[in-house]
């Protein structure tokens, strides 16, 4: 057998459902699935039972120990030559693992990962999120597709590391790397990393990319890219080589639209309680220098958003999910760079700790 899927699912059984359905329309067949119940309240396991006469299924149940232990369990009890690591909450074209055999055959590596999309029948929230992760105005596009600052030639700012919603490794070098380590968050860049240092060769499979759900409104969100903003650092005290450019840009932002409010505020004061009118002028001035450079960013991405997803609404919506992922992530790697890397504390940080899902 030459493909198994891994999937960790944590009270996700309608996403699993589509994500099995996705499965079974694969035009290549040589390939098996294993579902790692993660300790859910919900569980899925008659909706996999459902799928046992398409798909060469198998279904375990396991204690609460998150994604990144989970997709170890898996593992173990897989039987292909390459483990291909997928999020519950993602849907397959049907060519998908055709387009990843393709690959393999025509440039062999030892592993891999590809992009994400969003389809049609996501909601505008997920499709405004789905932009905000993977625009070239937010960032930069590293998460995958097509980008200037992501790449294996010379002057791309950042490799192309896989993520865990869409990554491929041969398993013999999984086990030899032992696997995901027990970060809480961030432990796919962990395994991205070692998967690099290891010497092994790691490609972007631009064409093998899926429809990813991804969180389902901005507080959930919020919560996501706080802690990958503070994993960053985390990953950076493991190892210090890691941290590049493009990881300060979302802290640069984040700073610079915090100067910008003060100066703001600064200028609605003098405007409304300055008693001559040069402080006011200069007050006036204030308020509309400091929201031009706002204003200007949110009209490129709500134009860029309206003409990716054909949609107004989806290209405002955008308009906030950017300023969360830049900010969310910005501030979370701020707070950690501050208690880790100036308070000197040594143990690895978490923001939201309730789940490993949410």
């Amino acid at each position: 057998m030459k493909y198994s899927l891994i999937v960790p699912v944590y009270n996700r059984p309608d996403e699993v459902r589509e994500l099995l359905e996705s499965l079974a329309r694969q035009t290549h067949k040589d390939f098996e699935v294993v579902v790692v119940e993660d300790g859910s309240e919900v569980r899925c396991e008659s909706v996999v039972q459902g799928f046992a006469n398409q798909l060469d299924v198998h279904y375990f149940e396991k204690p609460n120990s998150g994604p990144g232990q989970s997709r170890n369990y898996g593992a173990e009890r897989s039987r292909g030559a390459f483990l291909i690591v997928l999020d519950s909450d993602v849907v397959l074209p049907e060519d998908y693992l055709a387009e990843v055999d393709k690959e393999l055959v025509s440039n062999p590596c030892e592993a891999f990962g590809g992009p994400d999309r969003a389809h049609e029948s996501f909601t505008p929230v997920q499709k405004a999120i789905n932009y905000s992760m993977t625009s070239f105005f937010t960032t930069g596009g590293i998460r995958g597709g097509s980008s200037p600052l992501r790449g294996n030639g010379k002057g791309a700012l950042d490799k192309f590391y896989p993520r865990s919603f869409n990554m491929g490794i041969k398993k013999s070098l999984y086990e030899q790397l032992g696997g995901f380590s027990d970060m809480r968050f961030g432990e796919d860049i962990d395994f991205s990393i070692r998967i690099f240092k290891s010497g092994a060769r790691c490609r972007l499979f631009p064409e093998a990319w899926v429809w990813h759900k991804r969180r389902t409104d901005f507080r959930k969100f919020f919560r996501q890219v706080h802690n990958s903003g503070i994993a960053r650092i985390n990953l950076y005290r493991r190892y210090p080589e890691s941290l590049k450019l493009v990881h300060l840009l979302p802290a640069v932002f984040t700073m610079g639209v915090a100067v910008l409010l003060l100066l703001f505020m600064l200028g609605l004061w003098l405007l409304l309680f300055a008693s001559d009118h040069m402080s006011q002028a200069v007050g006036f001035a204030l308020c509309g220098l400091s929201l031009l450079p706002i204003a200007l960013y949110s009209l490129i991405i709500l134009v860029d958003s309206t003409i990716r997803n054909r949609s107004l609404w989806v290209g405002t919506l955008s308009i906030p999910a950017s300023f969360i992922q830049l900010i969310g992530y910005g501030t979370g790697f701020l707070r950690a760079w501050w208690l880790r890397c100036v308070c000197g504390r040594n143990e690895e940080l978490q923001a939201f700790e309730t789940t490993f899902y949410k």
